[in-house]
This record gives structure tokens, sequence and C-alpha cells, in this order.
């Protein structure tokens, strides 16, 4: 164990979680913005469905921890939406069947504590042209765009009846112009440009939200911002400033959200 203790950020999913690290991806950009205020944990396990995921919850997330998260960001979707491969290889699950899987992830993660918060991000868009260019028409005709939405809608949908703050990425990245090249890297995954609107959405459910506390980033103190004040130039060496108030532009780009 390494103190202080900070809030914790659990970010659990397949490859779309696993994968947020690289490439400037939103697991790495939370990261950077809740430095010094909130531990960011990554539990990503690509290729992995809502399926494999009620197999370890309990391990990932065991009911008598010490310490619990704060905020759980939970995605599965998009290989459970793929349509089943005639020889009966693959990771589709039937929609009620991964409705009924989310529906025992949030009753899960809502037994943590009375403050745990959980957000589910929904599956987003796939270019079909995209994953056929760098993987295979097969796989093209298997995971499709219509087949992300159905489960898309039916994750918000239980959002909705569940009390679960939802994220319709499906939704929010074909807001984009160009979003089947300038969001995905190869039809599936998210780019940088991707992972910027996945950070951009959570932010705004975080700033939103009436959870007390209070997980916004603006929000949460910096850890011993007050032990040590570094006097130093400021960019235009022209004025002495606080280190702190100096770090302060590295989150200009992320100020209004």
């Amino acid at each position: 164990m390494v103190g202080p203790m900070r809030p914790q950020f659990v970010l659990f999913g397949s490859s779309i979680v696993e994968f947020s690290c690289s490439n400037e991806g939103w697991g790495a950009v939370l990261a950077d913005i809740y430095a010094r205020k909130a531990d960011i944990l990554l539990r990503g396990y690509a290729g992995w469905t809502s399926r494999h995921a009620l197999r370890i919850l309990d391990q990932v997330f065991p009911l008598d921890a010490a310490l619990q998260p704060s905020l759980v960001i939970v995605y599965f979707g998009g290989n459970d939406s793929m349509h089943p491969h005639p020889s009966g290889f693959g990771t589709h699950v039937p929609l009620p069947e991964y409705i009924e899987n989310m529906r025992k992830i949030a009753t899960h993660l809502k037994k943590l504590s009375e403050k745990t918060r959980i957000i589910f991000l929904s599956a987003p868009p796939v270019c079909k042209e995209k994953i056929s260019e760098i993987y295979s028409d097969t796989l093209a005709e298997l995971r499709t765009i219509e087949s992300c939405r159905i489960y898309s809608e039916a994750c918000l949908a239980l959002c909705r009846e569940m009390d679960v703050k939802g994220i319709d990425l499906w939704t929010a990245l074909q807001k984009k112009d160009d979003w089947e090249t300038d969001c995905l890297t190869d039809g599936i995954h998210l780019s940088a440009e991707g992972s910027k609107i996945v950070v951009e959405e959570i932010l705004n459910v975080l700033r939103e939200a009436d959870w007390e506390p209070s997980l916004h980033w603006k929000s949460i103190p910096t850890e011993f911002e007050q032990v040590l004040s570094i006097p130093q130039l400021s960019p235009d060496f022209k004025t002495v400033v606080s280190i702190f108030k100096a770090s302060y532009c590295r989150y200009s780009q992320w100020d209004r959200f």
C-alpha cells in the first residue's frame, strides 16, 4: 500500500479499456488529468465479453476489500454484439444474456460501497471498410455498426432502469465528421481523437453528476499542494508564480469540461 490514500477510479472492460493507455488513449489522458488527485487503475482484458467479466467479477471487485473504488467505468458490448460464427466459435453473446450480464455487473458494483459511483460506456460504432482492409471481410460481416447500435441502446436502457450513468459512445463518435478514419485505428479500436471524445463525455458526466463528494477533477484536492510551493518564472518570464499554478497549463484543453 502506498500513501496517502487517494480516490480510486477503476476502468473495467475489454480491449477498449486495455488499450486505453496506448497512443494517447482515454485511460492515459484521465491519469494525466487526475495526477495527484486520484489513482486510475486499469482492468482491461482484450477479447472479453460480459460473459467473461462475470466469471472474475468477485476477484476484481471483492466485496470485503478494505478500500473500495470511488468510481468504476465499465465497457463491455462490442465483442458481445458480434454475430454468431457458423463454427460456433467467436464472442457472440445473445442480447438478452448481455443485458442480464450487465445487470449483474451493475448490481455487484453497487454493493461495493454507498460511495462507489458507476459509469457504463456503450458500444461505439465500427467501420466495415476499415475492418475488411485490416482484418478480413468475414470479420467485417460479423461485427457490424447495426449490431453495435442494438447493444449500445440496450446498455443505455439498462442504465436508465438501474439509475447508472451511461455514455452513448455509438452516437458521440458519429457526431464528428470523418469519424470512420479519425476516431478509429482499425475500424474497431479508438484512435487518439476517438479517445479524446470519450474523455470529454466522461468529464461531462462527472461535472454534471450530483454526487457527494464530487469526482470531477476540479473538485478533488491536489495532493500536497500546500507542503511545498516552489516559486518559478511564469511562461512569459515576467513574474514569479507557484509551480502549481505554472503546471496548470497542462490542463488548459480540459478546462471547459
